[in-house]
């Protein structure tokens, strides 16, 4: 009785250990969550802070996210290009943890944000860091000048602050919709649509590398589990590669189908398989579309031939469903932050399938 005591005692005492020594992590939007929870499955379940059915681009700060950044040991965060009011809560409140932002990584394509809300034939800069052939587009994709961005000295630890999101996981207790329900209209912040366009997580091939990125970084934080992290990220890339095969061959079929979105988020997704987008509703969602544009964008459906015009869960159906008012296009809803879905392991995949079902289901 007395060694089944001790022997208890002793695997408590080392589970605590074990939980001790748990890296404490923490992600800005869901795909970032969900490729590092590709990354620490079996290990541990990163904290996500922003909620997706918000805004990334301006959020308020909860108590439960500034207590789980003061926890933090490390941070992966788009950066400040998506989330500039998350920059200074990252550097005050987690100043020993490791600050990832992953537009910074090396070997990921860039995409300067498109110029106008009319886009006619693809004509975007692409910032292929490192020429990786993961990154090429295919044939049908847009026709860019490609050229090596070069990220200055960005180190993978570096401070910078591109886009975060304001998430909280749904088990945060203040997790609060109404706060968020309509911070995308008449907000005031100065979301500058110019640079790079950060919503890089929308290429797969750019997930793949950032798989790799994540694994380093944790294995330098947590050497005891870099083993673990190495073979979560080989399955985790080849279970997006299959994901990326199977995207590819359904879109082949619209590629040529031209279609309108709310706002321009979608140009990574549009790269990485040959979609065809005629243009957006507007260039930022911190902007609506004025009268004169959705009437503008109602002459362009009709004279393109414009298949679907995409609306966001974050928004109004109000402005699309008018757009389309007396057109032959057709609408639904596209999610970039896949708040339907559910977080975990299987998210990031599942995110690229639910992407491509919408694609697929109005444009075909």
């Amino acid at each position: 009785m007395l060694r089944q005591t001790s022997l208890a005692l002793l695997l408590t005492s080392t589970a605590q250990i074990a939980s001790a020594e748990t890296l404490s992590i923490v992600t800005d939007i869901s795909p970032v969550h969900g490729l590092v929870s590709m990354i620490t499955d079996g290990i541990s379940e990163p904290t996500l802070i922003i909620d997706p059915t918000a805004s990334p681009h301006m959020n308020a700060m909860r108590p439960s996210v500034a207590a789980a950044l003061q926890e933090a040991d490390v941070v992966f965060w788009v950066g400040d290009a998506l989330s500039p009011w998350l920059e200074d809560p990252i550097e005050t409140l987690a100043p020993n943890a490791v600050h990832s932002a992953l537009l910074s990584v090396p070997g990921i394509q860039t995409l300067d944000f498109r110029q106008t809300d009319a886009f006619g034939s693809h004509s975007d800069h692409a910032h292929d860091d490192h020429g990786d052939k993961d990154h090429a587009h295919d044939e049908h994709a847009h026709d860019e000048h490609e050229h090596d961005h070069e990220e200055a000295s960005h180190d993978e630890h570096d401070h910078d602050h591109d886009h975060d999101h304001d998430h909280e996981e749904a088990s945060h207790g203040d997790h609060d919709h109404d706060e968020h329900a309509h911070d995308d209209h008449g907000h005031d912040h100065a979301h500058d649509h110019s640079g790079i366009d950060p919503h890089a997580w929308l290429s797969p091939a750019n997930a793949k590398v950032w798989l790799t990125h994540i694994a380093d970084t944790l294995s330098e934080r947590d050497p005891a589990n870099a083993e673990t992290y190495a073979a979560n990220a080989a399955a985790a890339q080849a279970a997006i590669q299959t994901e990326m095969d199977t995207a590819q061959a359904r879109l082949s079929a619209v590629i040529d189908q031209p279609f309108v979105v709310f706002h321009d988020a979608y140009q990574y997704f549009e790269a990485q398989f040959g979609l065809q987008a005629a243009g957006a509703l507007s260039l930022s969602d911190a902007v609506p579309p004025s009268p004169s544009r959705a009437a503008d964008i109602q002459t362009e459906i009709r004279e393109n031939g414009v298949v679907c015009v995409f609306s966001e869960p974050q928004f109004s159906d109000g402005l699309v469903n008018t757009v389309i008012e007396g057109t032959d296009a057709k609408t639904a809803q596209l999610d970039p932050l896949g708040a339907d879905l559910d977080l975990g392991v299987a998210f990031y995949p599942a995110l690229i399938r639910d992407m491509t079902d919408r694609f697929v289901g109005c444009l075909q």
